[in-house]
Parts: C-alpha cells; sequence; structure tokens
C-alpha cells in the first residue's frame, strides 16, 4: 500500500523526468556539465534553431533543472544541481548496459542460425 504521503513526492519525480524527456533537452544537459553557457553558444553547439531551443530552455527553466541569468543582451544558463550529472552518467550507463545484452544477444541469434 503507498501511503498518501509518498504520492506527492512521486508527482514530483515523475514531473522531473517528464521535463528530461525530449531529445534536445537532454542534450542541453549534457553541454552544460561543462559549466554555464549563453543561449547562442548552446545553439551553435547543438545545431538548434533559438526558438526551438529557447522553448526547451523554458521547460528545463519552469521544472527547476535549470538556472539563468543575465548579462546585457545575453542570457546564460547552467545546471541548478549538480547532481544531473550523476543522473545522465547513470542514464549512459543503462544505456550501455542495454545495448550490451542486445548485442550479446544478437551475436547469440547470429550463432543459432548458422
Amino acid at each position: 500500500m503507498v501511503l498518501s504521503t509518498e504520492l506527492p513526492v512521486a508527482q514530483l519525480k515523475a514531473e522531473l523526468f517528464k521535463a528530461l524527456g525530449h531529445p534536445l533537452r537532454v542534450q542541453v544537459l549534457e553541454q552544460l556539465v561543462g559549466g554555464e553557457r549563453s543561449v547562442g553558444s548552446l545553439a551553435d553547439a547543438l545545431g538548434s534553431e533559438l526558438s526551438s531551443l529557447s522553448q526547451q530552455l523554458g521547460v528545463l527553466r519552469r521544472a527547476g533543472v535549470v538556472t539563468t541569468r543575465r548579462e546585457g543582451n545575453t542570457i546564460f544558463y547552467a545546471l541548478r544541481d549538480r547532481g544531473m550529472i550523476d543522473l545522465l552518467e547513470v542514464a549512459k550507463r543503462m544505456l550501455v548496459a542495454n545495448l550490451q545484452d542486445s548485442h550479446a544477444l544478437l551475436r547469440t541469434m547470429e550463432k543459432d542460425a548458422r
């Protein structure tokens, strides 16, 4: 049985993961692992249209995943919590493990087909 006090926490976690659920947002976060970046430098690095990038940055900002600061006309983004680096690393390790398992299964299937 789930305690009623656990539901809000689960909902907040689900909302965080939902905010991470777009490839461009993940790419942005990976760029921010190296430190604060301007919107322009993110657009250049990712080859993204400014309008699309701004929309995705807004999702990350509203979810509390990134922070912003303004310097003149330039807006800079940074990770709010460096724990995001750990989360991205865990996701990468899980993906690699899944791909390795799939590759091993494929090799087994190829051997069986011979």
